[in-house]
């Protein structure tokens, strides 16, 4: 940011340590797939020494899978952490996945950081999802910057990016999005393509050359001055603009010149509060360079202008009776209270956990409280518990390097936490707390599995147990009615990564088979029915008879039993005989096997005998006569319909809709929501939008998101239902 020149050792061969949180800056990298956000870490890192022989990051930290499925589907998968040393600042940078499926560990690096840095591809631009990602750290006030990779590309142009980045992300004030360099390039290459070999900055108007290997610093040639006048004229107006002196602009338009300094100053302040947004850029290394383009830029920037962990407040914390609790911002002598962003297993020293303290000091081998959300509609169980931690550590490569301790602002990877999950507050043990959880995706995408062998049956339930804890946007059904094991899932991806890992973690091989809907049977029209279970073969004999009336009811109505008997006919102490029997075979099913609801069975008439009547004979009987009065009726199969809610941008809505009415789907209403977007409200039958996560994301470019509840069943059309029964069929 000052343009300095460096030759940083950084942190190689020993651990990256901090003791106060203004030595801290947690910065999370943002961008779709395929951005550079990894290679860019990994420049980052070399620049800063934070490399291993081969001058290459192997890993991303302590909690990352640099394994088999990143490498089989070329693209992260998790969240990792790398801590980098610059000019004696701690950066832990967090790098996270890009694709839309792991959006979980995206929100959980935007926990755990302070700022974000938005990589961009010069070659493809700014997706919808990068864009609804700004909005949400906006939304926070959380301080950003923006860097344009992919600059070696031929279609890469750094100024119409720049241009397009002020029009993606600074809708209200695209002056605020401004460069603080341009990049300078070398000769053309055969297809006409020059190369960048070194940065200008545009505040101090000095050159920094890398085309020799070795950052050097000179003065700009006549021929670069006229590119830079303009757009350092923008940049100086942007930072005035934003500065916290109201003079300022007026002593500058007036002609006053403006000390470097005292820019440089006011541009540092306004990243840090989130109102100025600096773009920068980053290349390669040129052939035998230590130092990636733009990295020493970058650096510098993260050093000076974003946050310390001491500006940020800490989330809401309550004691775990719910009661508000104050906390001081990010004291290292405050009460523990710390927060698990990430969990993994590793198969040398088990459990994992990532950790974000926002205050107190967290210490190897210390008691903690672990206190959990309970986030039982996923599968997690509730907990409330004492844990003793295992050792603290850094990741260095693929090394873990041990620390003393962790300060307030400080991330950290602790060992053997086995019960603490994704999400969960540690706190000390005689002063327990608990920490309001991060917004996470529903996860809308059902994968139903069963063990592929009895010896994995036997390990799926733990194996399902541990990969819930992990990941908190994955959700375990098991589903009563259609005697389904689910995993909830994200998308495709995420679901391949689960399987993944259930096989080559836990050793569960699993097969995935076809997702059932629970649907239902009802009465269409009144029927009577008969049940006679009369036995006699010598000894005690049975006997029951029962004559019921059966009709429909309005929906939601259940079954409701009325007992009509009169005389006697039926003792009154086998009538609830008769009912439960009725319950029984309306639980079962009286057509295809799907549970009956909403009828009335009505009781009317039937015989006893004296001695060879009792309750198994009339359950028997009521469950006969609810068959013979199905066989007699016409009976509706019925769909499970939700309430289906996405919200998309305007220049998708009637392509959503139009997709939602082939699925059966009636549109409720739309609703403006602001910003170019739109609330689209429709009730669809369940078994229409088991695909509905992916087929949405592929309608709207990603940029759609949705929700649903479950509203009601009703009568499925007799054609659906036909096909249906057949397919049902043929799978039997």
């Amino acid at each position: 940011m000052g343009d300095k020149a460096h030759t940083h050792p950084g942190a190689a061969g020993r651990a990256v340590a901090a003791d106060r949180p203004a030595s801290i800056r947690n910065v999370v990298l943002v961008g779709h797939s395929g951005s550079g956000k990894t290679t860019l870490v990994e420049a980052l890192a070399q620049t800063a020494g934070a490399v291993n022989r081969a001058g290459r990051v192997e890993d991303g930290g302590c909690v990352s899978d640099y394994d088999e499925i990143e490498r089989r589907q070329q693209r992260s998968v998790q969240l990792s952490l790398v801590p980098v040393d610059w000019d004696g600042i701690k950066i832990n940078l967090l790098d996270t996945p890009g694709y839309a499926d792991f959006v979980g560990e995206l929100r959980a690096g935007l926990r755990a950081a302070d700022a974000a840095l938005f990589v961009v591809s010069a070659a493809d631009g700014v997706d919808g999802s990068t864009r609804m990602v700004w909005e949400e750290c906006a939304a926070v006030g959380m301080p950003r910057a923006i860097v344009i990779t992919h600059l070696e590309s031929a279609r890469s142009d750094f100024e119409e990016m720049t241009r397009v980045c002020a029009e993606a992300f600074g809708a209200d004030d695209p002056d605020a999005v401004l460069p603080l360099y341009l990049p300078l390039h070398g000769p053309a290459g055969p297809d006409g393509h020059a190369p960048v070999t070194g940065l200008v900055g545009l505040l101090t108007q000095k050159l920094f050359d890398y085309a020799s290997g070795e950052r050097k610093e000179s003065e700009p040639g006549g021929d670069e001055l006229p590119r830079m006048d303009e757009a350092r004229g923008r940049l100086i107006e942007g930072i005035i603009s934003e500065s916290e002196d109201e003079t300022l602009m007026d002593r500058y338009l007036g002609g006053e010149p403006v000390d470097v300094d005292t820019l440089i100053k006011d541009l540092e302040r306004a990243v840090a509060r989130g109102v100025f947004f600096p773009v920068l850029a980053a290349a390669p290394a040129v052939e035998g360079a230590r130092q990636g383009i733009g990295t020493v830029e970058l650096l510098e920037l993260v050093t000076r202008g974003f946050p310390t962990p001491l500006e940020r407040a800490a989330p809401a914390v309550t004691t775990v009776d719910g009661r508000p609790r104050e906390l001081a911002p990010c004291d290292p002598a405050g009460p523990l209270a710390a927060e698990v962003v990430k969990t993994a297993s590793d198969p040398y020293v088990g459990r994992v956990s990532l950790v974000r303290v926002f205050s107190g000091t967290l210490r190897p081998e210390q008691t903690v409280h672990v206190s959990g959300h309970g986030l039982a509609d996923r599968g997690h169980e509730d907990h409330d518990v004492d844990e003793r931690i295992g050792a603290l550590a850094t990741p260095f490569g693929k090394q873990q390097r041990p620390v003393t301790h962790a300060v307030a602002g400080d991330l950290v990877c602790v060992a053997k936490l086995g019960r603490a999950e994704t999400g969960d507050t540690l706190s000390a043990k005689d002063d327990p707390l608990l920490m309001a959880p991060w917004e996470m995706p529903d996860p809308l995408l059902p994968l139903a599995i069963q063990a592929h062998s009895k010896a994995d049956e036997d390990k799926l339930s733990q194996g399902l147990a541990r990969l819930v804890a992990e990941d908190p946007t994955m959700r375990l059904e098991q589903n009563q009615d259609t005697h389904q094991v689910v995993l909830w899932c994200l998308g495709e991806a995420h679901a391949d990564v689960a399987l993944e890992r259930l096989r080559s973690r836990y050793g569960v091989q699993v097969d995935v088979v076809a997702h059932r809907v629970a649907l239902r049977e009802t009465f269409a029209n009144k029927a009577a029915g008969r049940g006679r279970h009369v036995k006699q073969s010598g000894g005690h004999g049975q006997y029951a008879i029962c004559e019921i009336e059966v009709e429909p009811l309005p929906g939601g109505s259940g079954i409701e039993f009325v007992d009509k008997v009169v005389g006697g006919a039926v003792p009154r102490q086998f009538i609830p005989s008769v009912e439960k029997g009725v319950r029984a075979q309306a639980a079962r099913g009286v057509a295809s096997g799907h549970p009956l609801i909403d009828v009335r069975v009505t009781l009317l008439d039937g015989k006893a005998h004296s001695v060879d009547s009792s309750d198994a004979a009339f359950q028997t009987a009521g469950a006969l006569a609810l068959r013979e009065a199905a066989a007699e009726a016409r009976i509706h199969l019925l769909e499970p319909v939700a309430e289906v809610s996405v919200l998309v941008g305007d220049d998708y809505v009637g392509a959503v809709m139009s997709d939602l009415s082939g699925r059966r789907g009636r549109v409720l209403g739309t609703e403006q929501v602001g910003e170019g977007r739109t609330l689209v409200r429709a009730e669809v039958p369940e078994i229409e939008i088991g695909r509905y996560a992916i087929d949405l994301r592929s309608l709207s470019h990603g940029t759609a998101r949705f929700d649903r509840r479950y509203v009601r069943h009703e009568p499925m059309p007799p054609q659906v239902a036909d096909r249906l029964r057949q397919q049902e069929r043929e799978a039997s």
